[in-house]
């Protein structure tokens, strides 16, 4: 499965079959978080075999059932925290799908387990992702129209259309899919609107916009 496919298949899946992640899957996430972790100076941890996290009223209510495995998103406080792990943790989850692994952001309804993962002074956990096999493959969110999300001076480039048409497959809070995209030649700026975690959102869809567009056809403005 190229990105390309496992960003058009991937859809969040809260129900889970009661197994372990494979060591040969586990060793891999683990490879890919030490990566991400380096390149974006963060503190990402994969924990495995953790149910509490998601023992609680709140997860019911989220409809989540057997999910005891996720990833903590965590790194040092600053100002663009949240937009790196939204960034970062979205390059996992489409790893995830093209390992065969389903996936699940989630903002609010878990429970912290400090003792499951290793949290600096000056380091904050900003949300998590539940990984593991899905009882199911979820189901494709509704989305806005393209054009709704997006200026430009004339007509768009067929790289930009891709770039958006990618976007719009992302997961964002709520479906909320509060984002826009500036294009001013091969420049463009995306911006996260108002609203809970638009900046992980605007994380996650600058990532799709890369995959859809191409990084070598623009720069983040």
């Amino acid at each position: 499965m190229t990105v390309k496919e496992a960003v058009r298949s991937r859809h969040s899946v809260r129900q889970y079959q009661n197994k372990p992640i494979s060591a040969e899957h586990a060793e891999k996430l683990q490879k890919l978080i030490e990566e991400y972790n380096a390149e974006g100076n963060l503190h990402f941890q994969l924990i495995q075999n953790e149910p509490r996290a998601f023992d609680s009223l709140l997860a019911h209510y989220g409809k989540f059932t057997n999910v005891k495995n996720y990833i903590a998103l965590i790194g040092r406080k600053s100002p663009d925290l949240e937009e790196l792990c939204g960034y970062f943790g979205e390059k996992l989850v489409i790893e995830a799908q093209q390992m065969g692994l389903h996936t699940c952001w989630v903002g609010g309804t878990f429970s912290r387990v400090p003792e499951a993962f290793h949290l600096q002074a000056d380091e904050k956990l900003v949300c998590i992702i539940a990984v593991g096999y899905g009882e199911n493959q979820g189901v494709p969110h509704k989305s806005k129209p393209p054009e709704t999300v997006v200026k430009t001076e004339g007509s768009l480039p067929e790289w930009v259309i891709r770039g958006v048409k990618c976007a719009m497959l992302a997961p964002t809070a709520l479906n909320q899919q509060k984002f826009s995209f500036a294009v001013d030649g091969n420049k463009v700026t995306a911006k996260a609107g108002l609203g809970f975690f638009t900046k992980i959102d605007l994380g996650i869809v600058k990532y799709h916009f890369e995959v859809g567009a191409g990084k070598e056809n623009f720069e983040w403005k």
